[in-house]
């Protein structure tokens, strides 16, 4: 049987089209009519005032930063449960990453941990440069809370919405809270440019600096002039091509995965020591990924257990995030609590969620984990 992988690409005969119409106009370059019109879209889409097309979502990240003045000697608040490149960035331009735990109710960012965060640094004189949320796994943080927090203490947002294009919070498109908002569209995301990412922001100044950056902050002369060091961090017009056609097709792509969820749900809900992350209130997730967490004293095998035995039926599956500060990398970086993060470290496991996986494939993943079972297995939905 064919590999089932956790969240392989999903193109069509649109993507195909327009990619072609890119190679063939032969603006086979870091700009042109594809990157403008992604771009323009892709903002309508969000109901952003502007968005800029870049090479990575950590570019993206990494620009915010910089166009919010974070340099050497600022701390960024940040959630410990996240991909290494919201922390990453931070190192980018000579920050301090301070981790916070998540909330058991979302795994996203706790608010009431930011809040007294902001209020202890507060009374140190030690405000935070900027608090960066993530909408893990498809997930809308919790934002009315922590941007009000925020507010009181003129704390910037950035908005690290990389898993959740698509999702939502209080019927706000995720990516649109905060200053600036980031995404990503690798490979294994709900859409995908190969590789590439957009910022997004109501700035239009802001975004138009970002742009500038990305280009190798080139200024305004006939010749090569430079005041400020720039980036090569712009979309190729192939890769934009590519965007344009996944972005027509994001609606049935989001659909997709939530179906597939929901079949793991009616599948493995019932058996005793498996759960899944909680849906957030007033959040309508993507569901990027699935993942179950699992008690191994009630189902009768750990999450790695689990994880190797799909490997011999040739599924990948993946441990949820590592928190940050268990990470080498950042070992002795502030951190605020951190027991649900590693808790849902040691029991969380992805399982495949691609769009383009059919109920078969997703029956498959089921009768595979129900195979290490100790309990009897339940029925499918």
């Amino acid at each position: 049987m064919d590999r089932l992988f956790l969240s392989p690409p999903d193109v069509g005969d649109e993507e195909r089209a327009l990619l072609l119409d890119a190679f063939d106009s032969n603006w086979i370059a870091p700009l042109g009519p594809h990157v403008d019109a992604f771009e323009r879209e892709f903002a309508v889409r969000l109901g952003a005032r502007d968005a800029v097309a870049l090479s990575s979502g950590t570019a993206a990240l990494h620009l915010a930063l910089l166009l919010l003045g974070v340099g050497a000697g600022d701390d960024v608040i940040l959630p410990t449960l996240t991909f290494v490149a919201t922390a990453n960035v931070v190192r980018y331009v000579g920050a301090c990453p301070v981790f916070l735990d998540v909330d058991e109710a979302t795994w996203n960012l706790d608010p009431q941990l930011v809040a007294d965060e902001l209020d202890a640094r507060s009374g140190r004189g030690q405000a935070p440069a900027v608090v960066i949320g993530v909408d893990l796994y498809g997930q809308s943080v919790t934002w009315d809370p922590i941007l009000d927090a925020c507010a009181r203490h003129g704390v910037p947002v950035v908005d690290d919405a990389a898993e959740a294009l698509g999702a939502s919070y209080r019927g706000r498109a995720c990516g649109t809270f905060g200053t600036f908002g980031a995404f990503s569209f690798n490979g294994n995301k709900i859409i995908t440019t190969s590789g590439g990412g957009m910022l997004v922001s109501d700035d239009r100044e802001l975004v138009a600096h970002a742009r500038r950056l990305a280009t190798q902050a080139r200024d305004p002369a006939p010749h090569y002039e430079h005041s400020e060091t720039g980036f090569n961090y712009r979309m190729s017009n192939l890769l934009a091509a590519i965007g344009r056609g996944q972005l027509a097709r994001l609606d049935e792509k989001v659909a997709r995965r939530r179906a597939i969820k929901q079949r793991y749900r009616d599948a493995l809900g019932d058996t005793p020591g498996i759960d899944f992350m909680p849906d957030a209130p007033d959040s309508v997730p993507t569901n990027w990924l699935t993942v179950i967490t699992v008690a191994e004293s009630e189902f009768g095998a750990s999450p790695g257990e689990i994880r190797e035995h799909l490997e011999t039926l040739d599924i990948e599956a993946r441990p949820a995030w590592k928190p940050m500060h268990l990470q080498p990398l950042f070992a002795g970086c502030p951190v605020r609590g951190g027991r649900v993060a590693e808790q849902i470290f040691r029991t969380g496991l992805c399982l495949p969620s691609g769009s383009a996986m059919t109920d078969a494939d997703v029956d498959r993943v089921v009768d595979g984990v129900l195979a290490m079972s100790s309990r009897p297995r339940t029925g499918r939905g």
